[in-house]
């Protein structure tokens, strides 16, 4: 790759035309993220046409804008409200809301700002310098590692699960039966459950997230008095210090977790929610506190966080090398792309090629993730009121504006059923205390491993070697994610045994 054409970019970024656009594409990001329901697809497919009058350069980095700041926007509705603005801040909820319930909200917004400015940055210079490898890496996943991809985040319901871990595997195949309603893909097998066409397509998982943590959580304050948070908010500078110190008092939590972000982004068609919880999951697993994971715990915030901006890096790589989406946004950026007579491919990393749109894209969103540190560290006193204000007003906009969003997903009448239902469930859920989060994990991750399943045996005749024996199929990749999941599923149990033979050693 050309040095050459790396300072040129760079100094194509000086450009005061560029930088506006990428500023605008950035808050306008985090405007998006931050609203239920709509999300960096959305905000990107409605960017995209007004888009036409510009250059390709300005065009692209508008486009990578929205999607980098609506990753980190996701999180403000996250934190403050229980809701989560983009599916990808679903498993920040979990220890952000009880945050700014304890009066933490300003600390929980720092966090999520520096976390994911920081791994944001991490992760785009990593695939500045080895964008070329990355993408021979992406080559080796097939369907078959998309598929043990989603298998290993859904064990990891053994080791989020707290309290009784029937009622947590209860949550999580009663979260993996609503992927069934609807037709099967990819063979479009009809399973309806009734002859209604709205239930054709299934539930859309985003109505079900807003269902279970906006509607079920509006229900439970509707019997509050006062603001959201339940003790003396802070939202001062010392906030801001706490939250900054925080994520900085975890760089391995911040490595880590960006580096699954971005390898789990470059899975095509896993993208940033699998990503998110594998990331979540994580961290609870290698914590010497996992009981304190969803009560508040900052490790939970930075851990999410950190892999939201990591998997923009991550679904870059599919989408520029080959063409091939990682995700609906990269699904957008590729459109944007063709749109503006750039093909993704090899010639994306050619000096004679588009070399040069590449690195001011890379570069674009280097200086994204510093809006985002400013902008977000900046706003973080104002956010912090939302969690003072009555829950009598704050109730009726919620609701709106999760009804608003969900209908604007799809135009179908079935996603406000959705919320409805959902949000009944999740607040008996809460109330019984099975986990929400074991049912959330089955809803995002079962159609992508039903999808890719059906996928890998067709291409093995119906065997599932395919999985385990690299020899005859010659995919490596496929028995090592294997021998984790057995171990995720095994380890628990052989654990004790174990140390009780090495202890009589």
């Amino acid at each position: 790759m050309s040095f050459e054409t790396f300072v040129d970019a760079s100094l194509a970024l000086l450009d005061l035309e560029i930088l506006i656009w990428l500023l605008a594409g950035v808050l306008l990001g985090i405007v998006v993220g931050g609203l239920p329901g709509l999300g960096p697809p959305l905000g990107m497919a409605i960017i995209l046409p007004l888009t036409l009058p510009l250059d390709a350069a300005p065009a692209i980095i508008l486009l990578v804008g929205v999607y980098s700041g609506s990753m980190y926007g996701g999180s403000i509705a996250a934190i403050l409200i229980n809701t989560p603005g983009v599916s990808s801040s679903a498993a920040t909820m979990f220890d952000g809301y009880p945050m700014s319930k304890q009066g933490r909200a300003g600390t929980a917004l720092s966090i999520s700002a520096t976390a994911s400015a920081f791994a944001g940055l991490f992760t785009i210079t990593a695939l500045i310098l080895f964008s070329p490898l990355l993408a021979q890496m992406v080559l080796a996943v097939g369907t078959p590692e998309r598929f043990l991809v989603a298998l290993l985040g859904l064990c990891m319901i053994t080791v989020i699960t707290r309290g009784s871990f029937a009622k947590g595997l209860l949550a999580g195949f009663a979260g993996l039966l609503v992927t069934t309603i609807g037709s099967a893909q990819p063979v479009a097998t009809d399973r309806r459950y009734s002859d209604h066409l709205l239930l054709f397509d299934g539930i859309d998982f985003v109505a079900v997230l807003i269902g279970l943590f906006a509607i079920a959580e509006m229900m439970k304050l509707a019997g509050q008095k006062g603001g959201i948070a339940e003790g003396e908010v802070t939202i001062d500078a010392s906030g801001i210090r706490e939250g900054i110190k925080s994520t900085f008092s975890r760089p391995v939590t911040v490595f880590k977790s960006g580096m699954i972000g971005m390898i789990v982004g470059a899975i095509p068609g896993a993208g940033a929610t699998v990503s998110n919880f594998v990331a979540y999951s994580e961290a609870v697993r290698s914590s010497s506190e996992p009981e304190t994971f969803g009560s508040g715990n900052e490790v939970g915030v930075v851990a999410s966080e950190s892999s939201n901006n990591g998997t923009v890096a991550g679904s870059l790589v599919p989408a520029i090398s080959f063409g091939i989406p990682g995700s609906s946004s990269t699904a957008v950026l590729i459109g944007g792309l063709l749109m503006h007579g750039v093909t993704p491919g090899t010639q994306m990393f050619q000096a004679d090629g588009e070399l040069l749109l590449t690195y001011t894209m890379l570069l674009a969103l280097l200086i994204g993730n510093v809006v985002i540190l400013v902008v977000g560290l900046g706003a973080v006193t104002r956010l912090g009121y939302l969690t003072k204000i009555d829950t009598n007003y704050i109730i009726p906009m919620v609701v709106v504006l999760s009804f608003l969003g969900t209908y604007a997903l799809r135009i179908n009448p079935i996603d406000i059923l959705t919320i409805i239902i959902f949000g009944v469930i999740g607040f008996y859920m809460v109330r019984y205390n099975y986990s929400v989060i074991a049912f959330v994990l089955g809803v995002v991750l079962g159609d992508i491993a039903e999808d890719n399943l059906r996928t890998a045996l067709q291409l093995s005749d119906g065997s599932y070697m395919i999985f385990i024996n690299p020899f005859e199929y010659g995919r490596w990749l496929s028995p090592i994610l294997s021998l984790v999941i057995f171990w995720l599923l095994v380890g628990p149990f052989a654990k004790p045994w174990i140390d009780r033979k090495l202890g009589r050693n």
